[in-house]
């Protein structure tokens, strides 16, 4: 059934076809781009390296097929994301074994994540229907000055084209927060999978084709970042970028000029333990926050600020627990598996060999085979190392042991990359006041960082984002405000 269902976007030469119009194509190009296993660091697929030309033909079909989507009713835009969803869970399988190839995700988390991004369509359906219904009444006389001779009705109306860019460790789940909210809002959507993750990307998108959405509203594009990159996020018919990833958001904000962003750049997420901590559950959860997915999470625990008074506990409540991660492939559902690339590795131990060489303390010991590394936590990092302000990206967690609450927090908004953070205490209004002191997009009290719930909002600060996320969030984001205003006549009012 499954090979049914998705026979159509392979080519007869092995590589992944790209969608546009509702057909799946080989490029003009003739090339294709190779995805590499993480894990055995060998070609696992290819895929369409699409031309320029095919960006702007792209582009072109998206514009046409947009207005005609505007006017679909609010009911039956999620009656068809309803649908997708529903494909999503009868072909979770397929897309996860793709999760796992390609982003060496462990096989149970790469099924929660389609599972979760079917239940996230569901969701964006009913409260697209909700948020979107919605209008407003405005009567003149309520600005000093005037009477009651205008009506302003206040609508909500599609942005246009969406160009969404989602990024490797949630292919998936983040291209759908993308799609969902769009098309619900009467947009039409460019896709532009990361290169990690475009497979099971393009598995994703066929899920939406096969539910019934019309020709143009979903296209997908696949290439080489340094052919085609700056050509989609600068392209004249982009009315909105939503893009998920690292630095390289910063460059398409400087080039965006006034198309409107939503964007979720990465974070040094810190957590503060507080002397009054209890610190089974602080453990419990600075060891799942740090190195699940391998520490390959945006919302992942990349630093803790803890009390010097309960330094030494914590630490002994630590080392068992990720002593007792388990290290492999993906495939036997690893605690930590590879990182996504050989580069990426490089970075991770360049960032541990400078901390080593500044003398912080090695509770683990370091450990490297291709692109797996073993789980790393380090105590007594200081301000001086590059891992106390740097993101990993991997499966190393650095300790800093600080004095006071207000040295953990000021060290916190030093920092410029500013998405979530975590607070450990038995004070509630402890709690609250350290909260209120983060500048930070986000902070969970007694509780590691985490993205979800999906309808949550979810936002950085400084160079950690534009805008911000979570379903009811993203369908606010992808509208406009239009006003019509009903001038009646001076005399039949007077009448009146």
């Amino acid at each position: 059934m499954a090979s049914d269902f998705y026979g159509e976007i392979l080519a007869p030469s092995g590589a992944y076809k790209y969608f546009i119009n509702g057909d799946w194509k080989e490029s003009a190009s003739g090339k294709s781009v190779a995805i590499v296993n993480p894990s055995t660091r060998q070609t696992a697929y290819n895929v369409q390296a699409c031309t320029q030309a095919e960006v702007n033909e792209m582009f072109e079909i998206s514009r046409s097929s947009q207005k005609q989507w505007a006017q679909t009713p609010l009911w039956k835009r999620a009656e068809l994301l309803k649908k997708a969803a529903t494909l999503l869970r009868e072909h979770a399988l397929p897309i996860a074994s793709c999760l796992v190839t390609e982003i060496a995700k462990p096989s149970r988390d790469s099924m929660t994540e389609v599972i979760r991004s079917a239940d996230l369509l569901d969701y964006t359906a009913e409260e697209g229907v909700r948020v979107l219904g919605q209008g407003k009444i405005l009567n003149s006389d309520s600005f000093p000055g005037n009477g009651r001779n205008k009506l302003c009705l206040v609508s909500k109306v599609a942005l246009g084209v969406v160009l969404a860019i989602p990024p490797f460790n949630y292919p998936v789940n983040l291209a759908v927060s993308k799609i969902g909210p769009a098309l619900m809002a009467g947009n039409v959507v460019v896709l532009k999978p990361p290169t990690q993750g475009v497979v099971a990307g393009l598995h994703m998108a066929q899920c939406f084709h096969k539910a019934g959405f019309p020709k143009g509203v979903l296209n997908v594009i696949t290439g080489k970042g340094s052919e085609i990159g700056d050509f989609l996020t600068t392209h004249p018919s982009v009315n909105c970028i939503s893009f998920t990833g690292g630095d390289t958001g910063i460059s398409i904000s400087k080039k965006a000029g006034m198309v409107p962003l939503q964007m979720e750049l990465g974070g040094k997420d810190v957590c503060i333990v507080c002397e009054d901590a209890n610190l089974d559950l602080a453990a419990k959860h600075i060891v799942k926050g740090g190195f699940s997915y391998s520490g390959q999470r945006c919302t992942a625990v990349k630093l803790v600020l803890v009390h010097d008074k309960v330094a030494d506990e914590l630490v002994s409540k630590i080392v068992p627990q990720v002593q007792k991660l388990s290290v492999g492939m993906p495939e036997n559902d690893c605690d930590i598996t590879p990182v996504i690339s050989e580069t990426s590795a490089n970075f991770i131990q360049g960032l541990v060999l400078d901390a080593k060489e500044k003398g912080a303390k090695f509770l683990t010991e370091f450990k490297r085979e291709g692109n797996l590394l073993w789980p790393t936590l380090l105590d007594h990092v200081t301000p001086a190392m590059r891992l106390a302000w740097e993101e990993p990206f991997g499966p190393v967690l650095p300790i800093v042991r600080v004095q006071t609450v207000e040295q953990a927090i000021e060290h916190c908004n030093k920092n410029n990359i500013a998405l979530q953070g975590c607070v450990f205490t038995q004070d509630i209004n402890r709690a609250i006041m350290i909260s209120d002191a983060m500048e930070t997009g986000t902070v969970q009290i007694n509780a590691a960082p985490a993205r979800g719930p999906d309808h949550f909002p979810f936002q950085g600060f400084r160079d950690s984002g534009i805008g911000s996320q979570g379903i009811t969030n993203s369908l606010e984001m992808m509208v406009k405000t239009k006003s019509t205003v009903i001038n009646l006549e001076a005399e039949s009012y007077a009448m009146g």
